[in-house]
């Protein structure tokens, strides 16, 4: 067993976060965020509802626009420029996935770089991979206050991300590269097509996994002492919960407590730093609109 095991649990960082933005944001001139959600995704739905609660524990202003599942391009479209157009709101996030007969790329292309706070539009992307950035997605970003919060650096370090999505893998990679604090790690970006995945996973200090299936990563995978990041939210039926399912992680429990050094618990790992990102994007994005310095 590792010497030392931490549970890296992501609530207490958010908390501090939140209690942060709701001590910054005063008075009635105050950041608001719009969603956009389309169709009726029960894990989207629960993913607005949190979203929701954490805007009005910070004073957020915030809206949330509900759109059929059928709802055409061209409407969504529409209410993607209405939004851009409105001085109101400072971030605009459309929640995915969307319905199949929607292109998903040419929505998140059409919010407005300014106020794309969920950091997916190509011109944030490309400040990113500049060094540059101005939104980080709020995932990876999450993924960079947590370790720094425990004191885990990644400079000098492996780091060995499995899972290239645009949401995690690769803005994760860029931002764990880049030159300077928070970054400076050697970042190996593995995937479906990676031969031998666990000979390369245990040459790493971190493991992060984001592949989307429970249990896909096991002892094998991690080297004992390495620090694990499991970003994968997973529901495994199990007729002994009251709902039929529960919470499970990319990563089995095998490979955390006891055996990596430091490690982040599903559900109650990396899950609440995204929305704390989501609304410190928010308000660095209304303190550029206002001219104001982004303090908080």
């Amino acid at each position: 067993m590792a010497e030392t095991s931490r549970r890296l649990a992501g609530a207490p960082v958010r908390d501090a976060i939140l209690e942060r933005l709701d001590a910054a944001a005063t008075g009635d001139d105050v950041p608001g965020l719009a969603v956009v959600l389309v169709g009726d995704d029960p894990a989207s739905r629960v993913y607005v509802g949190a979203k929701e609660k954490a805007c009005e524990r910070v004073g957020f202003r915030h809206v949330t626009h509900r759109l059929p599942a059928d709802v055409s391009q061209a409407d969504l479209l529409a209410l993607v420029a209405e939004i851009n157009a409105d001085p109101a709101w400072d971030g605009l996030l459309v929640q995915m996935p969307l319905p199949d007969h929607l292109d998903a790329a040419a929505v998140q292309a059409a919010v407005d770089p300014r106020k794309d706070v969920d950091g997916f539009h190509p011109e944030n992307l490309g400040l990113l991979a500049a060094g540059r950035p101005r939104f980080v997605p709020c995932t990876p970003r999450g993924i960079g206050v947590l370790l720094e919060h425990y004191g885990i650096s990644v400079a000098g370090r492996r780091v060995a991300i499995v899972g290239r999505s645009l949401i995690v893998g690769k803005p994760l990679a860029q931002l764990l590269a880049r030159k300077g604090p928070g970054g400076d790690a050697t970042v190996t970006l593995c995937h479906s097509a990676t031969p031998d995945l666990a000979a390369v996973t245990r040459e790493a200090d971190i493991v992060v996994a984001a592949l989307g299936r429970p249990a896909a990563l096991d002892r094998a995978h991690v080297r004992r002492g390495a620090v694990v990041v499991d970003v994968g939210i997973n529901r495994v039926a199990d007729a002994s919960r009251p709902r039929g399912y529960r919470l499970a992680g990319d990563v089995a429990p095998a490979a955390t407590d006891g055996w990596a050094s430091a490690w982040t618990p599903v559900p109650g790992g990396v899950g609440p730093m995204t929305i704390a990102m989501l609304l410190q994007n928010t308000w660095e994005a209304w303190c550029r609109h206002s001219g104001r310095e982004a303090t908080a």
